[in-house]
């Protein structure tokens, strides 16, 4: 019984680190919509990790029109399967991965989910 509880304890250590960083140990700054050249799309930040451990983190940036109303909405992981220091900065341009509208009206930019690869 001894040995099924070792087990269990050395098979979860893991999930329990993982479990101490959150969205809310992660921020995103400088955040700035905006139209590049060519009518391409310009959404850029920087994400930061004020966790106590190495991890990653998923953003959503959602486009909304003037009543509230989402157009469009995409999600991503800015440092890929790379894991950020705790303090480090990423920065990310998600841009390209939406499309220009006549009707945008706002743009939020949050974290979503936290990973440790």
């Amino acid at each position: 019984m001894k040995a099924f509880v070792v087990s269990a304890v050395l098979l979860l250590a893991p999930l329990v680190a993982h479990a101490a960083c959150a969205p809310k140990d992660f921020a995103i700054e400088g955040f700035k919509p905006g139209a590049a050249p060519g009518a391409r799309l310009s959404l850029r930040g920087e994400l930061v990790n004020h966790c106590t451990t190495a991890s990653a983190a998923q953003i959503r940036v959602e486009i909304k029109d003037a009543s509230g109303a989402v157009l469009q909405s995409k999600q991503a992981w800015p440092a890929g399967t790379s894991n950020i220091a705790p303090g480090d900065t990423v920065n990310f341009d998600l841009g390209r991965m939406f499309h220009a509208q006549p009707d945008m009206s706002t743009f939020t930019a949050s974290v979503v989910d936290v990973r440790t690869w």
